[in-house]
């Protein structure tokens, strides 16, 4: 019975391809001067952000989506005919039903395929790759493209100045495929706190959460402190489980990638896990705070950069609203990209 639990507890999945998309317009911290109290040197100091990246108008989830998974497949010359499910993070999808899930699925004609949207907030890329990795090594599936996919300008109130300054838009596609020999996920580490989920919500149907009276306006709301002091004190801890989990050093760790909530926070996270900020990667500098697609944004902002190699060892950890978190150990070994 132990070698049955041991076996089913291996994974046989390995992250093959990565492509990223951002929309073309700018809001630099120039503009947003003009919009509320602010200035750059405020939002700089405490958020390490100069520009983020803002959907148009007639520009939605789905269209983000469709330029990440076009930008894998001319990347690393992928076909998608073989996908057998497609997982999307997003919490702002074109619409409540259908799924940007399928909207994709129609758009790349995949002929034999699942698709369903997975709403984990900030979290959502790295809980997506978790499902994805625990369906592929179930041998149930063989190749699962992961997307996330964020239109988080359309609904930021921009005549709150703590908020409006932090969030972008963005999407990132991965592909999961089936492989024995050298599987990509060595570890995994999730919690979740809902008794925290009012200090940062955006408002649907219910008027009120644990007895509170919820803003009516759509737009998204945020104790930016709680969450502050949630996330500082959470994940130096969910670190500390992956690292004895996956028996890797800190030292061994080439890369921590958290959620680039903001600049100021992964500092404190950085000091809290013993993790030097050097070996940190982040994408909010100029994309801004984008949910999900964050953490990959970083990661293939990184192999642009000539900083992600082949066989380096990645620490990801998404964190938000929920409150949620999950935290993964990846061995990064995707296929060669084209020429």
């Amino acid at each position: 019975m132990k070698k049955v639990v041991l076996l089913l507890n291996q994974s046989r999945a390995r992250i093959t391809a990565i492509g990223t998309y951002v929309p073309e317009k700018k809001l630099t911290n120039a503009d947003l001067e003009k919009m509320v109290d602010t200035t750059d040197e405020w939002i700089v100091q405490r958020t390490g952000m100069h520009e983020r990246r803002v959907s148009a108008d007639d520009q939605f989830a789905s269209h983000l989506a469709f330029g990440a998974v076009q930008n894998l497949i001319d990347g690393y010359g992928k076909d998608l005919s073989e996908v057998d499910c497609i997982i999307v993070a997003t919490t702002t999808p074109d619409h409540a039903f259908p799924s940007v899930a399928c909207l994709i699925q129609n758009h790349f004609d995949i002929p034999a395929t699942g698709a369903f949207d997975l709403n984990a907030t900030c979290a959502g890329f790295t809980y997506s790759l978790h499902v994805a990795n625990n369906m592929v090594s179930s041998g149930i599936h063989k190749k699962i493209l992961v997307v996330a996919s964020e239109t988080l300008t359309k609904v930021t109130d921009y005549t709150d100045r703590s908020t409006c300054i932090l969030f972008g838009d963005a999407a990132a596609a991965m592909l999961v495929e089936y492989d024995e020999e050298n599987p990509s996920f060595l570890a995994n580490h999730m919690g979740a706190n809902g008794a925290g989920g009012a200090h940062v919500y955006r408002r649907t149907f219910a008027p009120t959460l644990h007895g509170q009276e919820l803003d009516p306006s759509g737009k998204m709301v945020q104790n930016g402190r709680e969450v502050y002091k949630w996330a500082t004190r959470t994940i130096p801890g969910g670190v500390e489980e992956l690292l004895t989990k996956s028996g890797i050093e800190r030292d061994k760790l080439d890369w921590f990638i958290p959620h680039s909530a903001n600049l100021r926070m992964v500092e404190s996270i950085c000091d809290k896990a013993g993790i030097n900020v050097e070996n940190t990667l982040t994408s909010m500098q100029y994309f801004g705070n984008t949910s999900s697609a964050s953490i990959p944004l970083a990661i293939h902002k990184g192999i642009k950069e000539g900083k992600v190699n082949d066989g380096d060892t990645m620490l990801l950890y998404g964190f938000g609203g929920g409150l949620t978190h999950l935290g993964l150990v990846l061995n990064w070994s995707p296929d060669s990209p084209k020429a």
